[in-house]
C-alpha cells in the first residue's frame, strides 16, 4: 500500500455538495481489480474512479469506473469529474481545447466551455422493449400504462431502460419496488417534461406527444434555472437505488428524446431533487448531429488515500 493523491469531486453542479459526488484517485497504477473493486465498495460513493496512463496513442488518460456493485465500461458523471481532477492535478492535454478519455467503452472527448466540461455522447443502440417487460416494470415504477409517452432500451455502454412520462410531476413522484427492479436486472431512467415547458412547436405532429407536451413554458428553479425535462435514474441491480445525477442516461436520453422529436437540439435537464441536489446537465446536439453533455465540477476533498 502507499499514498496516492484523492479528490472527491462534486458533479453537475456548480455549488458543492449539490450534485453527484465522485472519488478520484489520480494515480491508479499497481492496483488490482480487487484493491480497485474494494475501495469503491468502501467510499459507498455511486461511481469511483481510477486514473492510469492510457494504452492507445490519441488518448490524454486512461480511467476505470467502478461502483459498488462493479466495474463500468463507460459513465458520465465519472467522465466529467475525472477529466476535471485530472485537469486540476495539472494534465495537460494533448490537442488544445480538448481532452481524449480512454475507458472500457473506447475513447471519448470532452471539450472544455470556460469552466464546464462537456463530452461527446458514446454511440447508442436503442430497442422497443418487450411488452412483458414494460409491464413489468412499469409495476416496479409504480406506473400505469397511460402515464406512459414511449419507452426504450438504451445502450452506450450502461444500458439503461428508458421511459418517457406525461410530466415531470409524475417523475418526482414515483416511489420504486427497488427490490423488484433488482429481480429484473434492470437499471431504469425516468423523464417528463415540466408542466410549464412549451415545446410545442418542436413536433409537427397531431399525435399522442404532440398533445402530451403542448402549450408549455420553461419551469424555473429556486436556483434560477430554466428546467426542460426532470430525470431519475434507479440502478439498484449495481448496487445504488437512486442515483443523484447521471451522465450516462442523460447521454442516451438525449439521443433518443431529439431524434424521435421530444426535446429540442438544446435543452437543460435537473436530476436530483428527490435526494435533495440540484443536478444541472446541459445538453446540445452540434451541427454535426453530435449529442455533447455538459456539467460543471467542484473539488470537495482533496488529499491523498492510502492504497
Amino acid at each position: 500500500m502507499k499514498s496516492r493523491p484523492f479528490k472527491q469531486v462534486d458533479v453537475f453542479t456548480a455549488t458543492a455538495y449539490r450534485g453527484n459526488p465522485l472519488a478520484v484517485v489520480i494515480d491508479g497504477t499497481g492496483l488490482d481489480d480487487a484493491a480497485m473493486q474494494r475501495f469503491a465498495q468502501w467510499t459507498n460513493l455511486s461511481e469511483t474512479t481510477f486514473l492510469l496512463p492510457p494504452t492507445e496513442p490519441t488518448a490524454d488518460y486512461r480511467v476505470r469506473i467502478f461502483t459498488p456493485g462493479g466495474e463500468l465500461p463507460f459513465a458520465g458523471h465519472p467522465t466529467i469529474g475525472t477529466c476535471h481532477a485530472w485537469l486540476q492535478a495539472g494534465g495537460k492535454p494533448k490537442v488544445a481545447g480538448l481532452v481524449v478519455q480512454q475507458c472500457g467503452a473506447g475513447l471519448v472527448p470532452l471539450r472544455r466551455e470556460g469552466d464546464r466540461l462537456a463530452f461527446a455522447a458514446p454511440p447508442l443502440k436503442r430497442s422497443a422493449p418487450s411488452p412483458a417487460l414494460l409491464a413489468k416494470v412499469a409495476g416496479a415504477l409504480g406506473l400505469k400504462a397511460q402515464q406512459i409517452v414511449a419507452a426504450q432500451v438504451l445502450d452506450n455502454g450502461p444500458v439503461w431502460f428508458g421511459l418517457l412520462v406525461e410530466d415531470a410531476d409524475a417523475v418526482l413522484a414515483l416511489q420504486p419496488d427497488h427490490r423488484m427492479l433488482k429481480e429484473l436486472g434492470v437499471k431504469a431512467g425516468v423523464a417528463g417534461v415540466p408542466a410549464a415547458v412549451d415545446i410545442s412547436p418542436l413536433i409537427g405532429r397531431s399525435n399522442r406527444e404532440a398533445r402530451a407536451f403542448g402549450n408549455r413554458k420553461a419551469a424555473e428553479y429556486d436556483d434560477g434555472a430554466k428546467i426542460d425535462l426532470e430525470v431519475r435514474a434507479f440502478a439498484e441491480p449495481i448496487g445504488v437505488q437512486e442515483d443523484p445525477v447521471t451522465g450516462s442516461l442523460n447521454a442516451s436520453l438525449a439521443e433518443w428524446l431529439i431524434a424521435d422529436g421530444h426535446m429540442p437540439e438544446r435543452y437543460l435537464a435537473a436530476q436530483g431533487q428527490c435526494l435533495g441536489r440540484a443536478g444541472r446537465v446541459y445538453i446540445e446536439r452540434d451541427a454535426e448531429g453530435k449529442i455533447w453533455v455538459g456539467g460543471d465540477a467542484v473539488t470537495c476533498v482533496d488529499g491523498n488515500v492510502t492504497l
